[in-house]
């Protein structure tokens, strides 16, 4: 895969929420801002610092980490990396770091506003962070962190084989909608009401009206029954 045809690695919480919503930014370039948005958007504004390179003792903290899967065909960027230093060499798990003693361990760390949540959109979007950090340099990471806004706490993920099956098969169906360039239809949900492109979706509208084929059919049905 051309590294031209690589996708935004932050689409893929989009495509655990909705595959509708994220066809609807993804494909047809549709975004529109709610609260949550907002909050969203100015909770990674205090993260997102490209420049920031921070050490404190045994833990280096790099900001805005570009990162590139060629597993997935994603990019994109990492709010926080930590790197933690290891006295001794952890075969898989740890690795050298340029003008740094030691070895060293990852650790990504995702910033979401508000709680969190009963589904794995979070989590896969972490997954997919620490798939891409493992190809680059050579590692396994085991776990990662997701750190809510609201609470103003880490939740400590394990990276199971079923999150990283859910996450490589998320990113396969991104990449085939993009090929065959497709938005899917509307399901009406109780998600419906987080979204901030409810508006632009209309799932209610779309599914009070049926196809013209299947309308036709039914009075054609009808007729028959009266004849």
């Amino acid at each position: 895969m051309s590294e031209e045809d690589f996708l935004l690695l932050s689409g893929i919480q989009h495509m655990a929420f909705c595959e509708r919503q994220w066809a609807l930014i993804h494909i047809e370039q549709i975004w529109s801002e709610n609260v949550r948005t907002v909050e969203g958007k100015h909770l990674h504004e205090r993260a997102d610092d490209p420049f920031f390179d921070e050490s404190r003792k045994t833990v280096r903290i790099v900001r805005s980490m570009p990162l590139v899967s060629r597993q997935l065909g994603l990019r994109g960027v990492a709010d926080v990396v930590e790197f933690h230093q290891s006295k001794v060499e952890v075969t898989g798990e740890t690795c050298r770091l340029q003008d740094r003693a030691g070895w060293w361990r990852l650790l990504p760390v995702e910033y979401k506003r508000g709680r969190p949540k009963k589904d794995d959109r979070d989590a896969v979007q972490l997954c997919a962070q620490a798939i891409a950090l493992e190809e680059m340099l050579g590692v396994t990471i085991a776990a990662g962190c997701l750190f809510y806004g609201e609470t103003k706490r880490r939740e400590t993920i394990e990276l199971t084989p079923a999150i990283r099956q859910h996450t490589l098969e998320l990113a396969q169906k991104m990449h085939r909608l993009v090929r065959e360039g497709l938005t899917p239809k509307a399901k009406k949900g109780k998600r419906c009401s987080q979204c901030s492109l409810v508006e632009d979706c209309q799932p209610y509208w779309m599914l009070k009206h049926r196809p013209v084929a299947e309308y036709l059919e039914r009075m054609c049905s009808w007729e028959a029954e009266e004849e």
